[in-house]
């Protein structure tokens, strides 16, 4: 019998992960690896080679962590579920005017759910992935936070888990730098682990073309959108475009229109095809609307005023913000202006390291608050 009870560790094949099971493993846990496999290449029509967490060779590579340690390892085929919800919401999104961000919705309604349902048949008490981010309880509550490595945090990416799954994780690198776990990898000799690049794309989209994946996907879309109007904020039609889908909320390049200055996408109005630039300054928002609420420190803050910082995007490093609830609804107000309020993101809000909770940006607004 194990000292800490048994876990089920989400393995992608990459470095993080696989660190989080050697050492879960290390102290004490009977690790159960699992690996899930959620897309596949040829399904979404790319040239590019198969690499990242679905393919083949990172398969092998969460499997030979496992073999070489001694603990069971296994493949959990979620394609169905995942292209029905992620990638059905993700092209509905861009259809919508909006910008979706499916890794979070993953995370949120695909992996947690499809972990803890196979941890139960296992039974694992745990289940742990490899996330840069803290996890504790404090009044009765399960909170994220911003893990060590400013630089690789994810707690970004995690807002949306409900407090039961809360509750049965674990996020082992949470306190480590990714310095510390290369050196680690290396003190233990998986060089393979090191040399290893990483993935930063849509595991659907291995080529980082969306607009290509979209055309593929729904035949015929591109016909049906093209010639919209490129218009000025105060209505002046410039140009046209290939198509309101094909663009996001602070988009710059690639536009294919010259006006003598820069321009940004400012707005998407689907109803007309229609895609509004501006400048740099016109691109800014004082605040903006998020819905459907997942609240992590607290279990509601409606009725006050709360001080936060507030991220918009994955990269983004926060603004003061000041939230208030009501309902299933944030109001967020910004001090000084956001750029790129991309209505279909997510929104974090954070007090200190903790998150607060999030939703997703529903619209953004030009009128300061008092």
């Amino acid at each position: 019998m194990s000292r800490h009870g048994r876990i089920l560790v989400a393995m992608s094949g990459g470095i993080d992960s696989s660190l989080a099971a050697v050492m879960l493993h290390e102290q004490g846990y009977e690790v159960i690896g699992m690996t899930m496999k959620t897309w596949d290449y040829v399904s979404s029509g790319s040239s590019k080679k198969e690499t990242g967490c679905c393919s083949l060779d990172s398969i092998n590579d969460a499997r030979n962590i496992a073999v070489n340690l001694g603990f069971p390892h296994y493949i959990l085929d979620i394609r169905n579920e995942f292209g029905d919800y992620v990638i059905d919401h993700f092209t509905s999104e861009y259809l919508a005017g909006r910008t979706p961000n499916p890794c979070v919705l993953c995370n949120t309604h695909i992996k947690w759910d499809a972990l803890l349902r196979r941890a139960d048949k296992l039974d694992c008490e745990y289940i742990a992935t490899g996330h840069y981010a803290n996890i504790r309880e404090e009044n009765n509550r399960f909170v994220i936070s911003r893990g060590f490595d400013t630089n690789k945090d994810q707690s970004y990416a995690l807002w949306g888990i409900s407090q039961e799954s809360l509750s049965r994780t674990k996020y082992p690198l949470g306190h480590l730098t990714k310095k510390q776990i290369y050196e680690t990898a290396n003190e233990m000799g998986f060089y393979e682990l090191v040399n290893k690049s990483e993935s930063y794309e849509i595991c659907f989209v291995p080529d980082n073309d969306y607009r290509g994946f979209l055309k593929n996907r729904l035949p015929g879309l591109e016909e049906d959108v093209k010639g919209g109007e490129f218009v000025l904020e105060d209505g002046t039609v410039v140009g046209t475009h290939e198509g309101y889908p094909f663009y996001t909320v602070g988009q710059r390049k690639g536009l294919g229109i010259a006006l003598g200055f820069p321009v940004y996408v400012t707005e998407i109005q689907k109803d007309e095809n229609r895609v509004v630039l501006g400048t740099f300054d016109e691109l800014s928002r004082d605040g903006m609307y998020v819905n459907q609420l997942n609240m992590v420190k607290y279990d509601s803050v409606e009725g006050d005023r709360r001080d936060t910082v507030t991220k918009v995007r994955y990269n983004d490093p926060g603004n003061p913000a000041v939230i208030e609830q009501v309902g299933d609804t944030m109001k967020v107000f910004f001090g000084n202006g956001v750029s790129a309020i991309a209505p279909g993101q997510a929104a974090v809000f954070y007090e200190g390291d903790d998150v607060i909770g999030g939703g997703w940006i529903s619209s953004s607004f030009r009128q300061h608050a008092n």
